[in-house]
């Protein structure tokens, strides 16, 4: 599969999200082309197909300012891990250019999240509009009832990873009132009539715990339909697999503090004996994915059999330069990386991270950041260049320590260090006498802190901390009460990355949970045409 280019996407999208609605729209050439040309044929499907994936890989970035629009990595292609990188403590922004999101001082009218919020609900509504040509095509017989519940599913995975990203960023976590506080609206219709927007401009927004229902209830379906195994050469990779499903219910549920719920899905993933000390022997019974035997094996191969699902770049395909992972995350210097995200010592510092531990030489290195000083940085993403890294999102790590997490939390202690230290394992020297024992980590609350600090380390870099510090912030023992302190915008004092060493004063505050900035405002735009649609609280 390759995905189409975004000028001359037959899906066109005409009104994907409120706001981006023009008073006056003509939707008769639109509907005519999405019920009698983007469908009639297998071909057409699937590049209708393509087109929803290309939307979660890129859209068009407004800088709301005035200035020139441009393709960028927003929802998923890059901007879901820069941003919530920045949102935590253990990335630092350098310069400016994330210095709204790393500092918490976004408005209605920023451009960062403004554009999330249009890019997410732009997948949304591509997949809505595929979902109901597919259904016509299964019905009138363009494709099979099997190919077209599998390419709905597709689309309906993606439908939630949008809609979770959504929650992520703009609704207080599943923790605070066991889902009653306010979500998002869970767009489940095509908008492509001037009726379905007047529908759409209807809806509230639901209830978390509404949300999540619908969340869940799209990946069940997805992983009924979805196929075990797409063809070679990584499309099981960049295309949504039962496995993905299954693995991105893991993730839910977690939000959720569903931890019963947790070990059910993980136990289709992962074996029920595993064997800690070798790594890549543990392989998941639906779709064979394993942990790659080096620590930068997912990185290497962006098809590697760890990475379940990942989203697509590549040389002609890709964010650009002010958005590939790359370039941002990668040293400023003659190659064309930009060094404007770089590691916090708060990561590096962490003192369940062992000086030995091969991440820290195998993914990480010094080199010059965007401002001219020395910084830490990730080797993740490898190809300056072509910009050609794709985005990973789930891999089979994340399944383990999910699962691992959720075992501590139901007291399964044993089971919950088996599989943490498959994980840990295969980062250390001599894992036989450096693994945790029972003995080591003596309660469930020291399993449970392990591994916390084990996703830290090990998804270091790749967005996943925000995830975290959202659905624990009212943990009674593990909390975050909110944003965490951060080291100074642009801090790139290489000395203090020293592995055992003292943390540096941390000068960009905490923002408590009761405080407003916790959460992103929803769009003024949006409001402005859908008023029925609830400001977050202090914007």
């Amino acid at each position: 599969m390759k995905y189409s280019n975004k000028l001359t996407l037959i899906l066109t999208l005409a009104a994907s999200f409120l706001f981006g609605c023009k008073d006056k729209l003509d939707l008769v050439p639109f509907t005519s082309i999405v019920s009698n040309t983007a469908f009639a044929t297998p071909e057409r499907c699937l590049l209708a197909l393509n087109g929803v994936y290309d939307a979660a890989q890129s859209g068009v970035y407004d800088p709301l300012n005035g200035g020139a629009t441009s393709v960028r990595g927003y929802p998923f292609g890059a901007a879901a891990v820069e941003q919530e990188d920045m949102r935590g403590e253990d990335m630092i922004n350098v310069a400016t250019f994330f210095q709204i999101t790393y500092q918490s001082t976004y408005t209605t009218v920023s451009a960062n999240n403004v554009n999330m919020w249009k890019e997410l609900y732009a997948l949304i509504n591509k997949a809505n509009l595929s979902i109901a040509g597919f259904r016509n095509a299964g019905a009138t017989g363009v494709l099979s009832s099997g190919v077209a519940a599998q390419y709905e599913a597709e689309c309906r995975f993606l439908r939630a990873m949008a809609h979770h990203e959504l929650l992520l960023h703009f609704a207080r976590p599943y923790a605070d009132g066991a889902g009653s506080k306010l979500g998002v609206p869970y767009r489940d219709f095509p908008v492509e009539s001037s009726d379905a927007v007047e529908l759409a401009k209807t809806l509230p927004r639901e209830t978390v715990a509404a949300d999540y229902v619908k969340l869940l209830l799209d990946l069940d379906y997805a992983e009924t339909n979805l196929s075990v195994l797409l063809s070679a050469g990584g499309e099981s990779t960049y295309r949504a697999t039962k496995a993905a499903a299954i693995a991105l219910k893991m993730r839910i549920k977690l939000h959720k503090a569903d931890y019963a719920g947790v070990v059910t899905e993980g136990n289709k993933l992962i074996p029920a004996v595993l064997d800690p000390l070798t790594p890549g022997a543990n392989v998941s019974p639906i779709g064979g994915w394993a942990l790659t035997p080096s620590v930068d094996g997912p990185f290497v191969n962006n098809a590697s059999k760890e990475n379940i699902f990942s989203i697509k770049n590549d040389a002609l395909d890709n964010p650009n330069t002010n958005a590939s992972l790359a370039r941002m995350y990668g040293q400023s210097s003659a190659t064309g990386g930009r060094g404007l995200v770089s590691i916090s010592p708060i990561a590096w510092l962490l003192p369940e991270w062992t000086c030995t531990d091969l991440r820290r030489t195998a993914l990480y290195y010094n080199g010059p950041d965007g401002s001219g000083n020395i910084a830490k940085f990730t080797s993740k993403y490898k190809d300056v260049l072509n910009q050609s890294d794709w985005t990973p999102y789930i891999r089979y790590a994340e399944v383990l320590l999910i699962q691992a997490e959720a075992e501590a939390r139901n007291t399964n202690l044993n089971r919950a260090i088996d599989l943490l230290n498959t994980v840990r394992n295969r980062a250390l020297p001599d894992p036989v006498t450096g693994q945790y024992t029972i003995a080591t980590l003596t309660s469930g609350n020291a399993v449970i802190n392990a591994v916390l600090k084990e996703r830290r380390i090990e998804f270091l870099a790749e967005g996943k901390r925000w995830g975290d510090i959202h659905r624990l912030a009212l943990d009674p023992v593990f909390g975050t009460n909110g944003i965490p302190d951060k080291a100074a915008n642009g801090f790139a004092n290489i000395s203090v990355f020293t592995c055992g060493g003292a943390l540096p004063p941390l000068t960009t505050p905490a923002i408590p949970y009761s405080d407003y900035k916790f959460l992103w405002p929803i769009p003024q735009q949006e409001r402005n045409i859908n008023p029925i649609i609830e400001q977050n609280p202090g914007y």
